[in-house]
């Protein structure tokens, strides 16, 4: 078996030794969180106000970038756990985002992942989130609105491809708004 020969006549051995990662260009790899809450018949939603570039003072969904070696799954409970203090809810994958420009520091792709809890969380802002906070989920025909105390957000205001990733999960949670 190790004798194999590719297309070009290499074994396994010669064909990783010509290998030449800058022919490879590779993005960087974050996740984001979507984290509702059931309250009744009604859902809020965990977001964090970004402390750093870009989208500074936006809201957003919890995330970050992956540490060298770590899983995306760890990635993602690693950075909830930073920005919200949130710990140990088993997460579902929501997809994987990769449009080009949804970071304007370059290339980079997201695994998202969503979870529905039933318990008060309490959250805290940490790491690079200048604030944490639950926002209700309110529908009114074909808009959905955001409110966490006096701040009322729509789509449009959340960084990065967030409203994306919300309606994916949105629908994969299967909430009824």
């Amino acid at each position: 078996m190790d004798n194999l020969l590719d297309s070009r006549g290499f074994t396994e051995a010669q064909a990783i030794e010509r290998y030449r990662e800058k022919n490879y260009p590779k993005p960087a790899l974050t996740a984001d969180i979507v984290i509702f809450r059931r309250e009744g018949d009604a859902y809020s939603l965990l977001l964090v106000r970004r402390g750093n570039h870009p989208f500074l003072g936006k809201w957003a969904l919890p995330g970050g970038f992956a540490d060298e070696g770590e899983t995306v799954e760890n990635t993602a409970a690693r950075e909830l756990t930073e920005e919200t203090g949130v710990e140990g809810v088993p997460l579902n994958l929501a997809g994987i985002f990769s449009k080009p420009g949804r970071d304007p520091r370059g290339w980079v792709v997201s695994a998202a992942f969503w979870a529905v809890v039933d318990s008060a969380l309490t959250v805290r802002a940490g790491d690079d989130a200048a604030d944490a906070r639950w926002f209700t989920l309110r529908k009114e025909k074909d808009t959905l609105t955001l409110v966490g105390g006096d701040i009322v957000l729509t789509m449009d205001d959340l960084a990065f491809d967030h409203s994306e990733i919300l309606s994916r999960a949105i629908c994969q949670a299967n909430l009824k708004l």
